[in-house]
């Protein structure tokens, strides 16, 4: 009696757990009839929202975050469409799922122009697929702009080099015509130095004078005592006495007639 028992309440629980599943699965049906309607509509804010509840429902079905990744990718959100196809694909249990989620990855890697991703997505749909013809188109076109943007790349890296050389070379010009100038500048302060010293008659006069007196000095004649008596070196005293008024004479006579200049000037 009491193991009939047992296998009434065991049939009970597995009744009532199939009921549950049923019900669940039949929720998750509603819920992504729901988004796909609104999807449709453009109502992709109801639409993210529907897919949501299926996902709740149930996470390890792929159609879910396919078809929230279908509605990311309309509403231009890249980044989340590509974390919901990726999700999609490692929970897809056929090929064909797969290569729908990988198809839709390339095509997120264009919008974003991300080309050469773009190829290893197509790769990865046409190794589920490789009979669709959108795929091929897809991956042909794909490749051909990652060559494209391979070969804008190198040319912007090469003008870029080029500009930096030239730059180079426009400073190392500039630093070279500044020394020049540097030095062109030092040159000709010194010829002007040599110059205005030339042309100065105050200090041309002055190496005249001091030439005059070391002259003078040097022509003068020095009594050495006792080579004359003292006689003699009075009558000499009297007589450069006698010649210093006369030239003191002349001098001032020559200051009240005026001194008469050259002009002329010195190169």
């Amino acid at each position: 009696m009491k193991k009939n028992r047992l296998i009434f309440i065991l049939l009970i629980n597995v009744f009532l757990c199939s009921i549950s599943l049923k019900s669940q699965e039949y929720n998750n049906e509603n819920k992504l009839f729901d988004g796909n309607k609104f999807h449709s509509k453009k109502e992709y804010i109801n639409s993210e929202s529907k897919f949501r509840e299926a996902i709740s429902i149930d996470n390890e079905k792929s159609v879910g975050h396919f078809n929230l990744g279908n509605t990311h990718f309309k509403s231009s959100n890249f980044d989340p469409a590509l974390r919901r196809y990726f999700q999609s694909q490692k929970s897809s249990t056929s090929k064909s799922e797969k290569h729908k989620a990988f198809h839709n990855m390339g095509n997120v890697y264009m919008k974003k122009k991300e080309y050469g991703k773009a190829v290893e997505s197509y790769k990865n749909a046409l190794r589920n697929n490789s009979m669709d013809d959108e795929t091929r188109y897809n991956f042909a076109l794909a490749k051909e702009l990652l060559e494209k943007q391979k070969q804008e790349n190198k040319n912007s890296d090469s003008k870029n080099k080029n500009d930096k050389n030239e730059n180079k070379g426009d400073k190392d010009s500039e630093s070279e015509d500044k020394k020049n100038n540097d030095k062109n500048e030092n040159s000709n302060k010194d010829q002007n130095s040599e110059k205005n010293d030339d042309s100065n008659p105050d200090a041309e006069n002055k190496k005249s004078e001091e030439g005059k007196d070391k002259q003078d000095k040097k022509q003068k004649p020095k009594i050495k005592e006792g080579q004359l008596s003292n006689e003699q070196v009075k009558s000499i005293l009297e007589a450069m006495s006698n010649q210093e008024k006369d030239v003191q004479e002349k001098v001032n006579k020559s200051k009240i007639k005026g001194v008469k200049l050259k002009n002329e000037k010195d190169w």
